[in-house]
């Protein structure tokens, strides 16, 4: 099922979150998060964008939403995505529910622009991103330092 976000899923989405965190370059957050932290993000985010879990037997197995872009208000109608779905879920095409649902919503909104931010390489995630007509924008060269390494980081966009 795919329903909008509660305060009660803060636990279970950092959970999520934070495996990424810790193992991963998929995000460049350096330090885990609390679930108090996401309990402030999901009000901040949810207040103005759709902010949607995967939830299967009472477990958010995925999320997804939309953020600010940019603050400058010329840039309102542009959002930039995020979806993680829980580690041992991947590969069950449940980033692909998550995403149709997200930009089926943000295109009822009348957004005109998405845009998704991926640290490279990310092969799945560049996948999902181009099934949905995403195109490749930018890459930046060595923009993010994590494990000892730096990385590169590209953005797609989509217009609705």
């Amino acid at each position: 099922m795919i329903r909008p976000i509660t305060i009660q899923d803060a636990q279970q989405i950092v959970d999520i979150y934070n495996y990424y965190v810790i193992n991963s370059i998929v995000t460049l957050d350096l330090v885990s998060f609390s679930a108090q932290e996401f309990e402030d993000k999901i009000k901040t985010i949810s207040n103005d964008f759709p902010f949607i879990v995967y939830e299967e037997n009472n477990e958010v197995l995925g999320y997804a939403y939309a953020n600010t872009f940019r603050t400058k208000p010329a840039y309102k109608n542009t959002v930039e995505l995020t979806v993680y779905i829980k580690h041992t879920e991947l590969g069950k095409r449940i980033g692909k529910k998550l995403y149709s649902e997200l930009l089926f919503q943000l295109k009822n909104k009348n957004y005109h622009v998405v845009i998704g931010g991926l640290t490279l390489p990310n092969d799945a995630s560049v996948k999902l991103h181009e099934n949905f007509g995403f195109e490749k924008v930018a890459h930046f060269k060595e923009v993010g330092y994590k494990f000892g390494k730096w990385h590169d980081v590209g953005f797609w966009q989509l217009t609705l």
